[in-house]
């Protein structure tokens, strides 16, 4: 995806060290920082927005490869990026960490075990975050959308569009630039304000399981 963020890059029009890398290797997270540190960039926010969800498999008949790469994505890349930068944060004593996690934190759904238990921890990390930063000036916030409209269903069902198109078919779904602005929202924030939980629903997302259909436009 480094062709996407060089092209909204040059878009906006702004300065950008662009580095594209796996949140599931500690060693190539510990080595971008370094790259940044070098170049004397400090990061102002962090979002942790690498995640994925794999199947819709019982746990019982679940892929156990399945479980691994989300876990390592979803909870433990997440946990490597928050430690390579945080510290940087609280020496500065100003930053924000801004966690993407899911309704599914909140709520458990057929099939998603093992999905649902790492936007759990998500939500678990960055309270837990929020709490230990106690006394320095440095925010942690959680955003949990629901539907949105992206890649995510693609992957999940491991490249089979029509039945990840399916998926948008019953109600509008929330899109990527709704969550960002949640995102942007967090972080503007005045420095007294620490959002601590905010959670976006497509209007006709009820819970994890229930909605109600209409045509979409």
């Amino acid at each position: 995806r480094r062709d996407r963020l060089e092209n909204l890059a040059s878009e906006l029009g702004v300065g950008t060290v662009t580095l594209a890398l796996d949140v599931r290797e500690r060693a190539a997270i510990d080595e971008a920082a370094a790259v940044l540190a070098d170049d004397r960039r400090e990061i102002d926010v962090l979002v942790n927005n690498a995640g994925l969800s794999l199947g819709l498999d019982t746990l019982q008949e679940g892929d156990p490869a399945d479980w691994e790469e989300m876990i390592d994505t979803n909870v433990k890349g997440l946990l490597w990026l928050t430690r390579a930068v945080v510290p940087g944060m609280v020496e500065r004593d100003r930053g924000h960490v801004i966690n993407i996690g899911s309704v599914s934190g909140h709520d458990v759904y057929p099939g998603g075990a093992v999905y649902c238990a790492t936007k759990f921890a998500v939500h678990a990390i960055t309270t837990g975050l929020r709490i230990d930063l106690k006394g320095t000036k440095v925010r942690a916030s959680p955003v949990a959308p629901g539907m949105v409209e992206s890649e995510f269903s693609r992957v999940r069902f491991h490249g089979d569009a029509e039945r990840a198109d399916a998926v948008y078919r019953n109600f509008p779904p929330l899109q990527p630039a709704d969550v960002a602005e949640a995102v942007v929202f967090c972080a503007t924030r005045p420095p007294h304000v620490n959002i601590a939980g905010l959670i976006l629903w497509p209007t006709d997302q009820k819970t994890v399981t229930i909605s109600h259909p209409r045509p979409v436009d």
